[in-house]
């Protein structure tokens, strides 16, 4: 059984970064794709970027491109999102995702993909 646990959330002002970390627990190989998703109160749940774990090749959602980046660490089984120059529309819960897959890029921006959630951690961005 895959677990998703998220941290690093918080209170930030516009152009502020932050860290979200996801501990992933249970993966047992390197055929395995991880996610990061979040949910607004203006939208349903949005993509943000997803990654296969063994691969170089990330993807990111159009709101976010060139602002955020998503890294692991293998050996300690976490999952990273850096986020940079933070706006107000960024506000929201921030969900961790994974399928025990390679998932094509191409359709890793759908929820309905991913097997395995995290609980999420809010991240505001307000002056």
């Amino acid at each position: 059984q895959v677990e998703l646990k998220e941290s690093g959330g918080g209170l930030v002002p516009p152009g502020y970064s932050l860290r979200l970390s996801c501990a992933v627990s249970g993966r047992t190989s390197s055929t395995f794709t991880v996610a990061w998703f979040r949910q607004t109160t203006l939208k349903d749940r949005e993509f943000v970027a997803a990654a296969r774990w063994g691969g170089t090749m990330t993807t990111y959602g159009d709101s976010v491109r060139g602002r955020f980046t998503l890294s692991r660490d293998s050996a300690k089984n976490m999952v990273y999102l850096q986020m940079n120059n933070l706006k107000p529309e960024d506000t929201g819960r921030y969900y961790c995702a994974a399928k025990r897959a390679n998932l094509i890029l191409s359709s890793a921006g759908a929820q309905s993909n991913y097997d395995y959630w995290g609980q999420g951690t809010q991240v505001t961005v307000s002056s």
